[in-house]
C-alpha cells in the first residue's frame, strides 16, 4: 500500500505547530475529545434473537446503500469500511503490552466483528452469526459526518467524530441518537425483519452493562500518574452531576431502591486495561489514534449514558477542565480510601449525605468534593485567562457552579438539567400516584423507558417535546450533524472523503482514509496522525479543486505517476 502525503501542513495556532496544542497555556475547556454510545438493543417478540446479528442489522440498515446515511451531495456508494490497521487495544499506558493469548476476547477490538464471532464459536457462540455479518459486510462502517458505526460485542456502536468543545461533544452526540432511529426506522419497514428497539442507557438488569466512553487527546508528556491521581476522586464524585439514574442495585438490579448511576456497580478495581471485565475507574489502554510520541488519547468508561444535554455538556466539558489542571501540575490532591467502594456508595445514595473520607482524613460529600474541583479549576482558569475567559470555558464553569449550587439546595432543582434527577422525579410521582415500593417490577419499566430512543414511546423524549428538559442544539443542527462532521478537526477530512468520493474509499480510520483509485497498482493511505489538521480550513480548497480520489492523490504526492 503506497501512502500519500499528510492532506494539511501545521499552521498557526494548530497542534501542528511547535510548542502545546490550543488549550495547552490558555487553560481552558477546549481539546480534541469525543463520545461514543452502545445502545442496548431489543427485538420485541424474538425473546431468543441474537443480539449481535441486531446489531449487525441496525448497522447494516442505516450503512447499506440502498438506504445510505450519506445524506445530501453522497455518490451512490458501496458503505466505507474500517480501516484496523492501527488498532492496539492491548497496549497498557503503564508501558507494556498484554499477550494476545492471554488476553479475553472482548478486549480484542482490532478485528472485524465477524471475525471475533468465529473466533468466540468455540466458547459456544454459532459460526452461523460470523457467516451473516461477514455476508452483510457492513458491521463496521464510517458515516459521512466523520462517525464510525459498528458491532461492538453485542450492541451497535456509534462513535462520533472528534471535535473540539462540549457543545460539539454533545450536537454530535446527539447526530448518533438520529442515526439510532433512522436504522430503527428503516428496519421496521423492510418486510420480514420485524421490530427492533435501541435504547441509550447502560444495563439490560439482567446482569449486563454497555459502556458510554469518552475520549480526550492530552500530550504524551503528562505523567499518567498523574492522571490517575486527579481523576479517581473526581469521577467518584462527578456522578452527582452526570449519573442517568437507576432503579435497583447491584450489578442484576436485584437490590430495592433508586441510585445515581447506571454504571456504577460494575466497576471493581481502580486502575486497568479491561472495559468489560474487571473494570477500572481509570482505564489504561494507551491507543493515541494519533502521532504516539506526542499524544495520548485518554479512554474514560465511568461515564453513564446522558439524554439530559446539559448533563452530557457537563460531564465531558468538567472533565477536560479538570485534565487541564493535571497537564500544568496544578491539580489538587483529593485522594480517596477505597475509591472503588466509594463510587458504588455514592451511586446508592441520592440523598447526597454520604461522606467520603479523603487519604488526608478530611470527610465530604459527593457534591463538596465536586466544588473543590471547581474551586481548583476555576482559580486555574483566572490565572490562566484573566478576566477574558473564552465562551465555552465560562459556559462550563457557569452550569457547574448552578448545578451544584441546586443539588445542594434542593436536587429537585435540577430536574431540566440531569438525567438522574428528571427520572427520579419520574418515578417518584408514579410511585406516589400508585403506592408502590421501590422493588415493583413497574419502575423498572419506566427505567428502560426513560432511555427508548423511539419518539413516540421514550420517557425522555416526552419530557424534551413538553419543553420540561433544557436542550441546547434544537432539531436542525441536529439534522445536519448527522450527516455533516465537524469543520475545525480531521474528522472533517475524512467524512468529506466518503461523502465526495464514494466507492473511491475503500476503507478508513481515525487516522487514515483508504483510496481505491483506477491507475494506481495498489491502494493509497492519506495519513492523518494530528487530529486538528485535515480541517476545512486547510483542507476545503483542496478537495474543491479535486472531483475524484485520483485528483486528491495526484495533488498529494506532487503529480507523481501512477503506481
Amino acid at each position: 500500500m503506497s501512502s500519500a502525503e499528510d492532506p494539511a501542513r501545521p499552521t498557526p495556532g494548530t497542534s501542528g505547530a511547535a510548542g502545546p496544542g490550543p488549550w495547552g497555556r490558555d487553560g481552558g475547556v477546549r481539546r480534541v475529545m469525543g463520545v461514543e454510545t452502545e445502545f442496548g438493543i431489543s427485538a420485541p417478540g424474538e425473546a431468543q434473537a441474537n443480539p449481535m446479528l441486531l446489531s449487525g442489522r441496525v448497522v447494516h440498515a442505516y450503512a447499506s446503500p440502498s438506504g445510505s446515511g450519506g445524506g445530501r451531495g453522497t455518490r451512490s456508494r458501496r458503505a466505507t469500511r474500517w480501516d484496523y490497521a492501527d488498532e492496539a487495544p492491548l497496549r497498557d499506558a503503564r508501558g507494556y503490552e498484554v499477550d494476545r493469548a492471554r488476553a479475553h476476547p472482548s478486549q480484542l477490538t482490532d478485528v472485524p466483528p465477524d471475525v471475533a464471532a468465529s473466533q468466540a464459536a468455540s466458547a459456544g457462540t454459532a459460526l452461523h452469526v460470523a457467516e451473516e455479518l461477514e455476508e452483510a459486510g457492513l458491521a463496521n462502517t464510517v458515516l459521512t459526518n466523520g462517525a464510525r458505526l459498528y458491532v461492538d460485542h453485542a450492541h451497535p456502536e456509534y462513535s462520533g467524530p472528534e471535535v473540539t468543545t462540549p457543545r460539539d461533544a454533545v450536537l454530535w452526540d446527539l447526530a448518533g441518537d438520529e442515526v439510532a432511529r433512522e436504522a430503527m426506522r428503516r428496519i421496521a419497514a423492510s418486510p420480514g425483519l420485524g421490530d427492533v428497539v435501541l435504547y441509550k442507557n447502560n444495563t439490560d438488569g439482567k446482569g449486563a452493562s454497555y459502556g458510554t466512553h469518552e475520549n480526550y487527546l492530552m500530550p504524551r508528556s503528562t505523567p499518567f500518574a498523574d492522571i490517575v491521581r486527579a481523576l479517581v476522586p473526581f469521577f467518584v464524585s462527578r456522578q452527582v452531576v452526570t449519573g442517568a439514574g437507576r432503579v435497583g442495585r447491584g450489578q442484576t438490579g436485584d437490590g430495592s431502591g433508586f441510585q445515581l448511576s447506571q454504571r456504577a456497580d460494575f466497576f471493581e478495581t481502580e486502575v486497568g486495561l479491561e472495559t468489560t471485565l474487571k473494570r477500572p475507574l481509570v482505564n489504561t489502554r494507551d491507543e493515541p489514534h494519533a502521532t504516539a510520541d506526542r499524544w495520548r488519547r485518554l479512554h474514560v468508561i465511568v461515564g453513564d449514558a446522558n439524554l439530559c444535554q446539559v448533563a452530557n455538556l457537563l460531564k465531558v466539558g468538567t472533565t477536560s477542565l479538570v485534565l487541564a489542571t493535571v497537564e500544568a501540575g496544578e491539580a489538587p490532591d483529593l485522594a480517596l480510601e477505597n475509591p472503588v467502594a466509594a463510587v458504588r456508595a455514592v451511586s446508592h445514595d441520592p440523598s447526597l449525605t454520604h461522606l467520603l473520607t479523603l487519604r488526608t482524613g478530611e470527610r465530604l460529600t459527593a457534591v463538596q468534593l465536586q466544588w473543590r474541583h471547581l474551586e481548583a479549576v476555576r482559580a486555574f482558569v483566572e490565572r490562566r485567562q484573566g478576566a477574558a475567559v473564552d465562551a465555552d470555558t465560562a459556559e462550563v464553569l457557569e452550569r457547574w457552579e448552578q448545578v451544584l449550587t441546586d443539588l445542594e439546595a434542593d436536587p429537585m432543582r435540577c430536574a431540566r438539567q440531569l438525567d438522574w434527577v428528571a427520572k427520579l422525579r419520574l418515578l417518584e410521582g408514579f410511585r406516589t400516584r400508585e403506592d408502590l415500593s421501590w422493588d415493583a417490577a413497574r419502575l423498572a419499566l419506566i427505567d428502560i423507558q426513560y432511555a427508548d430512543l423511539r419518539p413516540e414511546r421514550g420517557l425522555h423524549a416526552r419530557l424534551v417535546a413538553r419543553g420540561a428538559v433544557e436542550t441546547l442544539h434544537d432539531q436542525a443542527a441536529v439534522a445536519r450533524a448527522v450527516v455533516d462532521p465537524p469543520e475545525d478537526t480531521r474528522a472533517w477530512f475524512r467524512g468529506e472523503c466518503v461523502r465526495r468520493y464514494g466507492d473511491e474509499v475503500a476503507a478508513a480510520s481515525w487516522d487514515s482514509v483508504i483510496l481505491d483509485v483506477a491507475g494506481r497498482t495498489s491502494l493509497q493511505r492519506v495519513p492523518m496522525l494530528e487530529p486538528l489538521r485535515g480541517t476545512r480550513a486547510s483542507t476545503g480548497a483542496l478537495l474543491d479543486r479535486c472531483p475524484t480520489a485520483a485528483d486528491l492523490v495526484l495533488a498529494l504526492t506532487g503529480g507523481r505517476p501512477a503506481g
